[in-house]
């Protein structure tokens, strides 16, 4: 059974697209995980990942790049506010913000702190997505270790999170403004009317076709004057393309 094979099989029983990713990057990773649990076979792995629940998780985890933490690069979240407080919010009482391939739920639950501490009361709109179901409930819960909300100030931590058992759980107010749903950025369509989106550390694992697809989706489902934020690593050069300009050096605004 080759690599080939192993997508398809991944496709029909996740639905998970693997060749939307870079194929090198990917097929590296899936024989770094193979080695770890012990199976030297595309086959042996397809019998693993059928027969055991915690290796199929596990395998999703790797897959999803289920890696987030609060505040993620302290300083480029601090533009994000800025930029909610000159530009977004003097337009708009109530913002539509989608934070896409949400992970652990830390990115979303971080727009709303900041959103509660520059416009407490508004309702605003959050929408979480995640491919990964089991991640997504995870993000519900709103439970964090230590080392997920180490860019968090003492003033935040005290205000917005209970600390009980060695976790740190969000509270109810900020966790009420966030909706947490199943979304697959490559097989799926955009809902739109967007007034921020927020993308980042996961369009770096696609191919460029892929890349493209999403940017233009992204830019299509944003109002006019949104922005789109990306991660420390993604810079898109070619912003131009998809009707962008640069308004920080990983932020993005539709013209």
């Amino acid at each position: 059974m080759d690599m080939a094979y192993f997508e398809q099989w991944v496709l029909k029983e996740f639905n998970i697209n693997l060749s939307a990713y870079k194929s090198n990057q990917l097929h590296r990773r899936i024989n770094s995980l193979m080695s770890r649990v012990g199976v030297s076979s595309i086959d042996e792995y397809v019998m693993l990942l059928k027969k055991d629940g915690s290796q199929r998780q596990k395998f999703l985890d790797f897959i999803t790049i289920n890696v987030s933490e609060f505040f993620r690069n302290p300083d480029i979240f601090e533009e994000l506010k800025v930029m909610l407080k000159q530009e977004l919010l003097p337009k708009n009482s109530s913002l539509k913000i989608w934070s896409a391939a949400c992970s652990i739920g830390a990115e979303p639950y971080s727009i709303a702190i900041y959103l509660n501490e520059l416009s407490r009361g508004a309702r605003h709109k959050i929408l979480a997505t995640d491919i990964d179901n089991t991640i997504i409930e995870r993000a519900k819960k709103g439970e964090y270790t230590i080392s997920e909300v180490k860019n968090v100030s003492k003033e935040y931590l005290s205000k917005y999170f209970t600390l009980r058992d060695d976790k740190y759980i969000i509270n109810s107010d900020i966790k009420s403004l966030v909706n947490f749903k199943k979304h697959d950025l490559i097989l799926e369509s955009y809902e739109s009317n967007f007034d921020l989106i927020v993308c980042r550390n996961v369009v770096i694992y696609f191919n460029q076709d892929i890349k493209n697809n999403i940017y233009k989706k992204f830019s299509q489902s944003l109002k006019k004057g949104g922005l789109l934020f990306v991660g420390a690593t993604e810079s898109i050069y070619n912003f131009k393309d998809y009707g962008f300009e640069k308004a920080s050096t990983f932020i993005y605004r539709k013209l």
